[in-house]
């Protein structure tokens, strides 16, 4: 808070000189077209009005001698902005590498810590962040400015994280001239088809809702299409059969497929996650929840334990909804809580639970942390 109070600097005026004087001859323009008893008069002042408009949108609006400095931080990942020149960069750089050797006793790595200037990317929390350099032109309510303009974007980096987290599944492969094909996962086979799109569908959102908030989530459509084949291909190995085969055993009869499941409430129909689905999302997590070990572990089956529909833990069942509960390994429990004795008990990662027992357990977490 120190070196942002002493480098925080306001701007000496809000518009430069030059855009405020092509601004009065706009409004001046405006005024004698108000004026204006005829169509004939307005004429030649909508030309004059025109230019005057394309001359000021072309010219620099806020004055660039104020200084802004913002941090932000999550767990041992930070950026800096910083509104200045590149020398004032380096002193704040110099700064916080004193501060972290003297005061906390750590070393700021040089190759992570880089100074890069805002139009172009940075990589913070698997995004990549910029501040845009566009003067394109938008109506906004009833004026027109320039709303793209120094707005903070934030892009997927589609081959450092999609495409690396495609490759480290064994969702996709690349053939020796380069085209990117996606494969069947061999070690689903031992899962139920329901199990099988139920993990595709826990990746698909994990991944989908974090990157929401992108301005090329439209590219995330081309990760959906490998996830959706690969899971076809899983499930044509499962049956030992084709994809088109498998398309039309699954079909719905409404032009999309999905794998039917039986409940104590009826039969029911899992189809494959939009990506589309998840733009307005409002869960921004970054945990993608591994249901690929959870299923190809549990003996017993997921469409078991949703036909049971009963609570493992209090033994309702009267609950509008059931969950399952999972934990990374039992070996981590303690034992200091009821769930966590039952699931030592059981030797099982995994508990069907009313979602009221589901809320206790994540509230028991939180309150022990």
């Amino acid at each position: 808070m120190k070196l942002v109070d002493s480098f925080n600097k306001p701007a000496s005026r809000k518009h430069t000189v030059v855009y405020d004087k092509q601004r009065t001859k706009v409004r001046t323009a405006r005024a004698r077209i108000a004026r204006a008893s005829n169509d004939i008069e307005k004429k030649p002042l909508l030309k004059e009005l025109k230019e005057a408009r394309s001359i000021m949108f072309k010219l620099p609006a806020k004055m660039q001698d104020d200084k802004k400095l913002k941090y932000i931080r999550y767990a041992d990942d930070f950026i800096i902005a910083v509104k200045g020149s590149k020398e004032d960069c380096k002193e704040i750089k110099q700064k916080l590498s004193d501060f972290i050797a003297n005061v906390l006793k750590m070393e700021l790595s040089e190759e992570k810590t880089l100074i890069t200037h805002s139009n172009d990317y940075a990589r913070f929390l698997g995004y990549d962040v910029r501040v845009r350099r566009n003067n394109q032109v938008k109506a906004s309510g009833k004026y027109t400015q320039r709303t793209l303009h120094n707005s903070v974007e934030l892009s997927i980096p589609l081959d450092d994280k999609i495409m690396k987290f495609l490759f480290s599944k064994n969702i996709i492969s690349q053939e020796q001239d380069g085209v990117i094909k996606p494969r069947r996962r061999t070690q689903l086979n031992n899962c139920t088809p329901l199990e099988i799109i139920s993990t595709y569908n826990a990746e698909i959102r994990g991944i989908c809702n974090y990157y929401s908030l992108a301005s090329n989530f439209y590219k995330i459509s081309y990760f959906s299409y490998l996830m959706e084949y690969s899971c076809l291909k899983t499930l044509a190995m499962k049956h030992k059969s084709s994809i088109s085969k498998v398309i039309k055993k699954y079909k719905d009869g409404k032009g999309k497929w999905g794998i039917p499941y039986e409940t104590k409430s009826g039969s029911k129909r899992r189809y494959i996650a939009k990506y589309s689905d998840c733009k307005d999302s409002k869960i921004f997590s970054d945990n993608i929840f591994h249901a690929e070990n959870k299923y190809k572990l549990t003996k017993t089956t997921l469409e078991k334990r949703l036909i049971a529909k009963e609570c493992e833990l209090c033994g309702t069942t009267e609950s509008k909804q059931y969950v399952l509960h999972h934990v990374n390994k039992v070996k981590n429990l303690k034992g200091k809580h009821h769930w966590e004795k039952i699931m030592i008990a059981k030797r099982r990662k995994t508990l069907a639970i009313c979602v009221e027992c589901h809320h206790k357990i994540h509230y028991c977490n939180k309150s022990t942390k």
